[in-house]
Order: structure tokens, then C-alpha cells, then sequence
């Protein structure tokens, strides 16, 4: 659309640029084949006052045909002594005029054949020439060339035309007219030019060029508009990696921060409660718990060992690449339900255990077990919070666990009978920093869904059975 507009106006102002040239052209011409007929009638009234001062007595009669030598366009010159009378009544009505107004004055004339004469009165003797048109142009003076040249020009008087140019027969939309009479008063001729331009006179060339110029302006403006666009977008993109880059590792340590705080409460309550009891000097039943609790906290501490493990592996290698372990979901669900139970006794939560087909046998999967164990972890953990505003005969978290219904996955389900999820909030549940409780951080649930990602899977959120409470879904690959 900016090139159909800048190229319509640009032409349109060539195009009116070419017929100024041409009217001015037009103009100049016409004005000067005008000042050189003009020069030429002048010299005949010239003539003529010439000859009325020398016609009298003492000259020889007939000097004055010799003009005909110095001036070819005067064919003949008449002259009428007092005694005598005009060859023709016209030439005697013209001298009566030119005496009246003491000026010469216009004879007989037939200006299509390109004849006039022009009578002078005077004493003793009046005088007229009889004029050629064709001879009165001054052709080597011309400004155009009567042959080719599209403009015509005539001279008119008393509805008789002489043209003295055809010009070419055009057809056109443009008309260019010039009219002025010629510089003689005794001589009342018309100068009559007119010119047609056709469409094919218009700078088609340059029209075109202008054309082509301004679709390659815009064509190149384009070009560098996108250009800078594509580094725009690149630069974008790479910004915008470097910032996803720093907030998934803002993220994923903070996430690993949430998760060390477990064990390292853990290993804390152990030691404490351990050196109680070598404090109190125990027996040896208070020995056996006390290497019992120093058990739990290095096991404790190797698990928060394993996710420091994990954050820096993750900030080495951002693109996990490491090939998943066979492990069995029971076996994760089971530590994580010791780690938590205490916790869960606490708040009365109870915990079923629903097995898919073939309870009995290990349910294969394809994961890191640590990262496993954090994700249950944090769904038990959500769960039990998710329900401390109700009853506590009433809490209650079903943990489904098996094969998927399309036997390429296993599928852990963790279902509890809380107030669920607000409809709203279900599709931003996994956005970092997003969190339903008051002082939540908003990262588990984050990091526990790219932590799904990495090994091939996904966890999912819905809401609950019988429409209570949430339910999580975790898919992993099954193992070969």
C-alpha cells in the first residue's frame, strides 16, 4: 500500500512536471513566432509610409515595383494618382478608411489562399501592396519545425484562417491555447496556437523509474527493518535465556534449600536426642537407640548429601543426561512414609496404601531415586498441610500406586480429602513462586514438576476423589 501511494503521488507529480514543461514550452514559442510576424506586418506599414512620402512629384513613376526585389512576400505594389482610379472598388473603400484614420488600412483579403493587400492614402499619390503570407514567415527564424512540429498556428481576421503550421492531430486529455494579436494596427491578424497532449507525450520513463526506485527504497527499508527485527529476536532470545537460565538455578536452589530443611531437621532431632541419652550415661538398651538415631541423622545427612549432589550436578550439566535406575515405588513410598511419621502421627493423618495389579510384585521404574523421593516428599508433605484446618479424625491421604493404562509408565497417584484446589488456581499451580498458603515460597511444586520432566515424565494436578480434596499424579517410564 506505501509503494501503490508514494509511487501514485510521485508519478502524479512527474506527470504534472511534464506538462508545465511542455505548456511552458509551448508558451515560448507561440509568444516568439508572434514578435517575428508581428516584425514582419510592422515592416510593411513601414513600407508604405515610406512610399507615401516619396510618391510624389519629381519621382519616376513605377520606382516603387522594385520593392518586390528587397521584399519577396510583396507580390506587387498598385498605385492610384489623383486622376486615376483603384483597379478593384475594395482597394478605393480601403484608401477612403485608411484616410479617415490616417493609418494604412487592410484591403481586399483571402487569407485561406494567403493573399492580402494593405492601402495606404496619401498626396499625391496612395499606394498598396498586395502581400504574400507564406513568404511573410520568416522560416529561418522559426522556433519550430512546421513539419513535424505538433503545434498549430494560423492567423485569423474577419472568420478567414491562414494557417501557417498544421501541427499534429492529436488526441489528448490536455489543451494548450495562445491567442494575441499581432503588434499593427492596420494589419488586424489573430496569432492562434494550439497543441493536444496525448497520453504517450507524458515521461513515461521517468515515471517508471521513479516507480522502480521507490520499491527498491522500500523494498531495502524493509529488508533492514527485519534485519534489525532478527537481531532484535535473537539478542531477545538470548537475554531471555540467560534470564530463564538464572531463574531455573534461582529456582532450583531455593527449591533444594525447602528440601535440605527436612533432613537436616532430621538429623538434628537424632544428635540431640542421641547425646541425651549418652549424657543420662544410658544402659545398654539407651546405646541401641542412641546408634539407632545416629543411624537415621547419616542417613539424613547422605540424603541432603545426594540433593547438594544433585544442585551442583544440575548447575554443570543444565541438560540432565543420566540414564535412570530401575527402582521400586513401594520401596520410595515406604521410606518416605518413615521419614514423615512422625509427622504425620503428629497431625493424625492417616495414610493408605492402595497397590495396582500385582501388588506383590515390584512396580518398575525408570527414575532417580533421590529426585522420586523428593517428589513424594513434597506431596506428602503438601497433602498433610493442605488439611490442618479440618478435623483430625477426618485427615486422611491415599497413596495409588502401579502400572499406567498404557503399560509404558508407572503411575503414582497422591490423593487427599482437603478443601482441593481453587479452579482458578489449578493452571498456575506449577508456576514458580505461586503458592495457595500464606507463607508458602511457591517452589515445590515447581521443582518437583521439572524434576518429573528430567527423567521423562510428568506430574500432573486434579482435583479429588468424589470431588474432595486434590490428587497429584506422577508418571514415570517404566523400567526395562
Amino acid at each position: 500500500m506505501a509503494w501503490l501511494v508514494a509511487s501514485a503521488a510521485g508519478a502524479a507529480w512527474i506527470a504534472h512536471d511534464g506538462l508545465r514543461q511542455l505548456q511552458d514550452e509551448f508558451d515560448t514559442n507561440a509568444r516568439i513566432t508572434h514578435r517575428l510576424l508581428s516584425q514582419q506586418v510592422v515592416q510593411y506599414d513601414a513600407v508604405l509610409a515610406t512610399l507615401a512620402l516619396l510618391g510624389g512629384a519629381g519621382e519616376r513613376a513605377g520606382a516603387e515595383q522594385r520593392l518586390s526585389s528587397v521584399y519577396p512576400s510583396i507580390l506587387a505594389v498598385a498605385r492610384r494618382d489623383a486622376a486615376t482610379d483603384w483597379p478593384d472598388p475594395r482597394l478605393a473603400v480601403a484608401e477612403a478608411q485608411s484616410r479617415s484614420a490616417q493609418r494604412p488600412q487592410l484591403g481586399p483579403h483571402d487569407l485561406p489562399a494567403g493573399r492580402y493587400w494593405l492601402v495606404m492614402a496619401a498626396q499625391p499619390a496612395s499606394f498598396a501592396l498586395d502581400v504574400d503570407l507564406a513568404r511573410t514567415v520568416p522560416w529561418a527564424d522559426w522556433p519550430m519545425d512546421p513539419k513535424t512540429s505538433p503545434v498549430r498556428l494560423s492567423l485569423l481576421t474577419d472568420r478567414q484562417e491562414y494557417v501557417v503550421q498544421p501541427g499534429a492531430k492529436a488526441q489528448g486529455p490536455w489543451h494548450f491555447e495562445f491567442h494575441k494579436h499581432l503588434a499593427s494596427a492596420s494589419q488586424d491578424f489573430d496569432v492562434m496556437a494550439q497543441r493536444t497532449v496525448g497520453l504517450g507525450e507524458l515521461p513515461w520513463g521517468w515515471m517508471l523509474l521513479w516507480t522502480a526506485a521507490v520499491g527498491l527504497l522500500l523494498a531495502g527499508t524493509r529488508w533492514l527493518q527485519q534485519q534489525r527485527t532478527e537481531r532484535r529476536r535473537a539478542e531477545e532470545r538470548v537475554r531471555f535465556a540467560q534470564v530463564a537460565r538464572l531463574n531455573a538455578l534461582g529456582e532450583l536452589a531455593a527449591g533444594m534449600a525447602h528440601e535440605l530443611n527436612q533432613p537436616l531437621t532430621a538429623v538434628l532431632a537424632n544428635t540431640q536426642a542421641a547425646r541425651r541419652l549418652l549424657d543420662e550415661q544410658a544402659g545398654p538398651d539407651e546405646l541401641a537407640t542412641a546408634r539407632s538415631a545416629m543411624g537415621q541423622a547419616a542417613e539424613q545427612a547422605r540424603r541432603a548429601s545426594d540433593v547438594v549432589g544433585r544442585l551442583r550436578r544440575a548447575i554443570e550439566r543444565p541438560a540432565s543426561d543420566r540414564a535412570g535406575q530401575a527402582l521400586n515405588l513401594h520401596d520410595v513410598l515406604r521410606r518416605s512414609l518413615d521419614l514423615l511419621q512422625p509427622e504425620l502421627a503428629r497431625h493424625g493423618v492417616e495414610v493408605r496404601l492402595h497397590a495396582g495389579s500385582g501388588a506383590h510384585q515390584p512396580v518398575p521404574a525408570s527414575a532417580d531415586p533421590v529426585a522420586v523421593e523428593q517428589i513424594v516428599h513434597n506431596l506428602l508433605l503438601n497433602a498433610m498441610q493442605a488439611m490442618q484446618q479440618q478435623d483430625a479424625h477426618t485427615r486422611r491421604i491415599d497413596l495409588h500406586f502401579g502400572a499406567a493404562n498404557d503399560s509404558r509408565h508407572c503411575e503414582l497417584r497422591v490423593c487427599d480429602n482437603g478443601p482441593g484446589i481453587a479452579p482458578e488456581a489449578l493452571p498456575r499451580i506449577f508456576e514458580p513462586f505461586f503458592s495457595t498458603r500464606e507463607h508458602g515460597l511457591g517452589l515445590g511444586l515447581s521443582l518437583c514438576e521439572t524434576l518429573a520432566q528430567e527423567m521423562g515424565g510428568s506430574l500432573q494436578a486434579a482435583p479429588g476423589n468424589n470431588g474432595r480434596g486434590a490428587c497429584f499424579v506422577l508418571r514415570l517410564p517404566r523400567a526395562a
